[in-house]
């Protein structure tokens, strides 16, 4: 006759509950999944390794290289062991041989805005990376032209970062002519 489940004892159930999953890793990095897509989190040590063996590995093109400035988000949740900070670099990358897309986020600590170039990984990076340093002014190291893409070069800070004051940008106007 087989036991009443309903008189099992809480280490019963327990043990026989399935261990939980390890979580997901894209080596080494842990992953989490948004909207289908994987997203994998890794440090600026290891990008640039990273990114060189997923390009071997078929992730052929990064589609984007982006900042965010999480200023007014500091509590924004992360996978075990990532700690936050105020900046973020996203990079994404394609398979067209496996038709997905992956996400890397990179922590970048606002007293220490530099993450290491992935020009030499990906050349199509250097535009990219350009506009990240001229609009929140992280710094990409081995970057083989780090000057501003779309701000004129004598533009004083970043205006992308949250705290930049944008009531304080000039504006030249054209009195009219009194006759």
């Amino acid at each position: 006759m087989a036991a009443d489940p309903s008189t099992a004892t809480e280490e019963q159930v327990a043990s026989t509950e399935a261990p939980a999953p390890e979580p997901e890793t894209l080596h080494g990095a842990p992953v989490t999944r948004h909207n289908g897509q994987r997203v994998a989190y890794v440090g600026r040590d290891g990008l640039v390794a990273l990114v060189r063996t997923l390009r071997d590995e078929g992730w052929v093109m990064c589609l984007d290289v982006c900042g965010v400035d999480y200023l007014t988000n500091p509590t924004r949740v992360l996978p075990d062991g990532i700690g936050p900070e105020r900046f973020e670099v996203v990079v994404t990358l394609i398979s067209h041989r496996d038709r997905e897309r992956l996400r890397l986020r990179v922590q970048v600590p606002e007293d220490d805005p530099v993450v290491p170039t992935l020009f030499e990984v990906h050349p199509g990076t250097e535009a990219m990376e350009r506009e990240v340093f001229d609009l929140f002014g992280i710094t990409f190291a081995g970057h083989p032209d780090l000057t501003r893409i779309l701000m004129p070069e004598d533009w004083v800070g970043h205006p992308l970062r949250k705290d930049f004051a944008v009531g304080s940008i000039p504006v030249q106007f054209k009195a009219p002519s009194t006759p």
